[in-house]
């Protein structure tokens, strides 16, 4: 096949248990973009690639490969400017710096190797004039403790995207390069102050330092960035009040510090943010309804901290935040209670279409963009969890443990996209709204410890995605209803609830235990009236309340800025 220029037989289950013949001269062959990753290669393979001297793109990711590769084998492929090698063993001794690297190596793969010393080939990056096309360094997942030398290290090297996540980095973290674009050192054991050279990296776009342990203050800079990623560091201080107008970021994730203070005002001037998480501190204030003003807020996280006041609007409307999916105020000192309406407006949350939010994504002839991953902790089917890729699939509201009181707003039941609601450890009176019928793809339901009463919807018998139930230490009566997703719950689930009766419960109901086929007539009726209600607020709303109905609002996309490579 000598007029064969690109060749992808990536994710498959070929094997090759002896070797590939390639002629000694293969000056005749074109071949520039071979792509093998996620095979079972075993057989002698690398060999016979090194001979295909056009090659410019290699991805040899993941070939469960019997013997270590040797970085040397691929000196001979003198244009070769991407390589992954991910998921393989690599010769220790071809990680030396007397090792060739092609001069046109643009992005290098090592991730996950089981490196445990920092390669010599890439150690003194200051004098990377020798290799000036190289742009990205990924060795994520590895065993790396340190660099050698000051932190200047990395400083005068031309490497855009620097990917150096969860290995076992110490010390204070190296100056960039300025030419880094992205940097994602999240989940190492970083410590002393984030330098403040970061600040005067202009490319720098994605900034990922979380899971470490930084001290001292926020940087003054965060309005230069596109993503902030804090998180649980040591932070102390407030966050910085210096947003400018037309700020690029979209997302700040600052949660799990010690930080203080109030949320900054000058937030209003960042139109493009879309995710805000500040949980886990001591930020006290009142809250943010302000920032129902950002056109593109998709989160909002404050539990756990010092919030307090009511959480309703002054005038006692709806809460305003149109594109919000996922609101987390837990474990705050709000009061007060929210009127019928609250709900009404989230037509982000209505929308049952999930987003576009990934890391990475590879593509055809190597080139690859790079977009954020958002990691929260939310109380999730009994449990605290960090979710990541939040944005993809999530709608989600966690009220619990803020002390609001009053009945719980019929119109929640519009958010047929929710997948997640925690009301519970609040002081919520009357009924189970109807409305939670529809929740069709509703997977976590948590209104324990509250003072409800009346019956279980039905409704909620039908709703075939939801995993876990939890209704307990309420006042509520009648049969439990008898779908599969209600009687599969633990008895615990419905304890604390003295009129209850029927499956998981021992306590047995007098009339019959079989299962109801569709609402009782006075159910029907009350929805009915609640769209009438809806109606009332704005047009269009009666559609949102039935299963059969159809949502007329606008598809919400989150997609994070791509740093595409030349």
């Amino acid at each position: 096949m000598p007029y064969l220029s690109y060749l992808d037989l990536s994710e498959n289950y070929l094997t090759v248990a002896g070797s590939i013949e390639v002629p000694n001269s293969s000056t005749s062959y074109r071949l520039q973009f071979l792509f093998l990753g996620n095979n079972l290669f075993t057989g002698k393979l690398l060999e016979p690639i090194s001979k295909l001297i056009t090659l410019t793109n290699v991805d040899l990711s993941f070939l469960n490969m019997s013997y270590p590769i040797d970085l040397r084998l691929f000196s001979s492929l003198k244009s070769l400017s991407y390589l992954d090698l991910s998921g393989n063993s690599i010769s220790p001794t071809s990680l030396s710096s007397d090792s060739y690297i092609p001069l046109t190596l643009g992005t290098l793969f090592l991730r996950p190797c089981g490196i445990r010393e920092f390669p010599n080939i890439l150690k003194t990056l200051h004098n990377l004039e020798d290799l000036p096309r190289l742009r990205t360094v990924d060795m994520f997942d590895n065993y790396f403790n340190g660099f050698q030398g000051s932190t200047d290290v990395l400083v005068n090297s031309s490497v855009k995207i620097l990917i150096l996540d969860s290995n076992r980095f110490q010390g204070s973290l190296p100056h960039l390069p300025h030419s880094t674009n992205v940097l994602f050192a999240g989940a190492n054991s970083f410590t002393g102050e984030i330098p403040l050279s970061i600040c005067n990296r202009s490319s720098l776009s994605i900034l990922d330092l979380s899971y470490n342990n930084f001290t001292g203050l926020i940087p003054q800079c965060l309005s230069n960035f596109t993503v902030v990623d804090l998180r649980k560091n040591n932070l102390e201080g407030s966050i910085p009040d210096v947003f400018y107008a037309d700020a690029s970021i979209q997302t700040l994730n600052v949660g799990y510090n010690q930080l203080t203070g109030k949320l900054p005002k000058s937030l209003l001037n960042c139109s493009s943010l879309m995710f805000l998480s500040v949980d886990n501190n001591r930020i006290q204030d009142t809250f943010p309804f302000w920032l129902k003003a950002l056109p593109n807020l998709q989160a909002l996280i404050l539990g756990s901290n010092k919030f307090y006041g009511p959480i309703s609007p002054p005038h006692q409307g709806p809460l305003g935040f149109s594109e919000l999916r996922i609101l987390e105020i837990s474990d705050n000192q709000f009061t007060g209670n929210l009127p019928p309406s609250y709900f009404l407006n989230w037509k982000s949350s209505m929308n049952e279409d999930g987003g576009l939010y990934m890391l990475y994504e590879k593509r055809p002839y190597g080139l690859f963009s790079y977009r954020y991953m958002d990691h929260i902790d939310l109380k999730y089917k009994g449990l605290h969890m960090e979710q990541a890729n939040v944005l993809t699939f999530y709608s989600a509201i966690d009220f619990s443990g803020i002390k609001i009181q009053g009945q719980i707003p019929e119109s929640i039941g519009l958010l047929k996209a929710l997948v997640a609601l925690n009301l519970s450890n609040n002081s919520f009176t009357g009924s189970i709204p109807l409305s939670f019928a529809n929740f069709v793809k509703l997977e976590s339901l948590d209104l324990s410890r509250n003072q409800l009463s009346g019956t279980i919807p039905n409704g909620l018998g039908t709703l075939s995605f939801l995993a876990y139930v939890n209704v307990s230490h309420n006042q509520l009566k009648g049969e439990i209803p008898q779908g599969t997703q209600i009687t599969g719950q633990p008895k615990s689930s419905f304890e604390g609830n003295a009129g209850l009766c029927g499956l998981p419960l021992e306590e047995r109901c007098f009339e019959t235990d079989a299962p109801p086929t569709q609402l009782p007539k006075e159910e029907e009726e009350e929805v009915l009236n609640w769209k009438a209600v809806a109606v009332g607020y704005g047009p269009g709303l009666i559609l949102g309340l039935t299963i059969a109905q159809v949502i007329a609002s606008c598809k919400t996309e989150w997609l994070v800025k791509i740093i595409g490579l030349d």
